[in-house]
């Protein structure tokens, strides 16, 4: 499982390199269901003036359309950064069977990070979660596309 889980976290780096490519915070995830991918995402806030748009909700809407079941059952979510407290809780809704993600967030993350809404014990659904996998990649690209943008200036409000 190891093996594919890299060959899946490198498909969600691919996503986020082009999400940064089209000036988007460069984050990506992909939907895996018994070995192949049935989604993928990445961040489109900007493109989309969709405060929803991160990479997670976005392959996670792909893959309730694709499966059509808002339920994913048996599915593993594959991200290049920690979820935040909104893609945690669809997370839950959606009943993933798993999430692995790269780099910890720790300004916003949900998983460990500030807020831990994935697998409280009062919640109904858990999910297995395994973090760090190409940690060093996703924290890279991120750290220099905001490095590039501190240099550039803002381009929006």
């Amino acid at each position: 499982m190891m093996h594919a889980d890299f060959n899946w976290m490198r498909e969600a780096l691919a996503e986020a390199r082009a999400a940064g490519d089209a000036g988007e915070v460069p984050i990506g995830a992909v939907v895996v269901r018994e070995g192949e991918i049935v989604a993928r995402g990445q961040n489109r806030v900007l493109r989309d003036n969709d405060p929803t748009g991160h990479a997670e909700i976005v392959a996670m809407r792909a893959a309730a359309h694709a499966l059509e079941n808002y339920r994913l059952l048996g599915c593993e979510l594959y991200v290049t950064l920690e979820p935040c407290a909104m893609c945690a809780g669809a997370m839950i809704h959606g009943r993933l069977a798993r999430l692995v993600y790269a780099a910890d967030d720790p300004k916003a993350g949900a998983v460990a990070s500030v807020l831990q809404v994935l697998n409280h014990p009062c919640l109904n659904h858990q999910m297995a979660v395994e973090s760090g996998m190409l940690g060093d990649k996703a924290g890279e690209l991120l750290r220099e596309f905001f490095r590039e943008r501190r240099v550039e200036g803002p381009t929006r409000p």
